[in-house]
């Protein structure tokens, strides 16, 4: 066997490395009561796990294409599963209340993270895991801003150990606050962080709230769609001042720059959002789309160790921390005036 094909036995066996971690991280998720714990977080550290003690130099090439070009494909194929329809199901109260979220969430952060010292694609990573939906945001927005794997895996800690907490402390708050299952349906659904997440602590207050919880969340992923097209814009600008100061030409070409997959994403969430395509074939791209996303966090936590955790500090941690408390007082207080508690 030749130099040649050795490499590109060993690219691919690194693939199927991914696929694996992220085929048992599925399995894992289903085994957890309640599914409290998504595919996606054990997956990132489940990779962070065995980095940490063994991986070799040659997995390398296939954990970039992994985190890379496979967590696009995930992107293009999430489209069909977001519709603009889901919004006006929920009504404009919702609505009301995640426009307040967003923008706490963007622009307290834009201060709040030079107290942190962290870099802008970190603390927007977060936000946008915060304010949108977690992981499938991070995972969404990161390819846009070309944020470093450690990042994706420091933001989608952040929002997962918030998560974790908020699951057993919402209901209790809630309940102590005498909210109504419509009330905390909105509360929950505007600022816990992941669907998994959103889920559990809707439930653990009420059915009714739960359903209200769940219906909220969805419509809070469209966000995905405009945040999407906001940071797409920012790299390009970005892209190309660094082009110019860089004197590769007073011209640019955009078309070269401007992200592709965000097209293939735009396109299906059009489609999907007239109706053309069907609901069975809209869930099986879901999924699809979800376990793509898995393994390409999968290989985000097999490029990412325990030493870069300790190297970043708590810094990420407190930052997220911060934000999340601010979102969830945010909603909280623009449901007392709407009259919703």
């Amino acid at each position: 066997m030749n130099i040649f094909t050795k490499d590109r036995a060993l690219f691919v066996l690194g693939i199927l490395i991914c696929f694996a971690v992220a085929g048992v991280s599925v399995f894992l998720e289903h085994q957890i009561p309640g599914e409290l714990l998504g595919a996606s977080i054990i997956a990132l550290f489940a990779g962070t796990l065995i980095n940490s003690f063994f991986c070799p130099n040659w997995i390398k090439p296939a954990l970039k294409f992994t985190s890379k070009k496979i967590l696009k494909a995930a992107i293009i194929l999430l489209g069909a599963s977001l519709s603009v329809r889901t919004i006006l199901s929920v009504g404009k109260m919702t609505f009301f209340v995640m426009i307040f979220t967003f923008a706490m969430c963007f622009g307290a952060g834009y201060f709040i993270r030079k107290l942190f010292g962290l870099n802008w694609k970190l603390s927007n990573l977060i936000s946008a895991g915060t304010g949108i939906c977690g992981g499938s945001a991070v995972a969404a927005i990161a390819p846009v801003i070309d944020a470093d794997d450690k990042d994706i895996a420091f933001a989608m800690s952040s929002t997962f150990l918030f998560d974790m907490v908020m699951i057993a402390l919402y209901p209790l708050m809630g309940k102590a606050m005498g909210m109504s299952d419509i009330g905390y349906g909105i509360w929950a659904g505007t600022s816990v962080n992941d669907t998994a997440s959103v889920v559990a602590s809707g439930y653990a207050f009420s059915e009714a709230a739960g359903d209200f919880a769940t219906m909220v969340k969805l419509t809070r992923t469209i966000a995905i769609i405009p945040t999407v097209l906001v940071f797409a814009w920012v790299g390009i600008r970005m892209k190309k001042r660094q082009m110019q100061a860089t004197g590769q030409g007073k011209k640019v070409n955009m078309m070269k720059i401007i992200p592709w997959f965000i097209g293939g994403f735009l396109v299906l969430a059009i489609i999907n959002s007239v109706g053309w395509i069907p609901t069975s074939v809209s869930g099986v791209l879901k999924q699809t789309s979800k376990f793509l996303m898995v393994t390409a966090l999968a290989a985000i936590g097999l490029n990412t160790s325990i030493a870069d955790f300790k190297k970043a500090g708590l810094a990420p941690m407190f930052y997220g921390v911060t934000i999340d408390t601010l979102v969830t007082l945010t909603a909280l207080v623009v449901i007392i005036f709407m009259g919703k508690m």
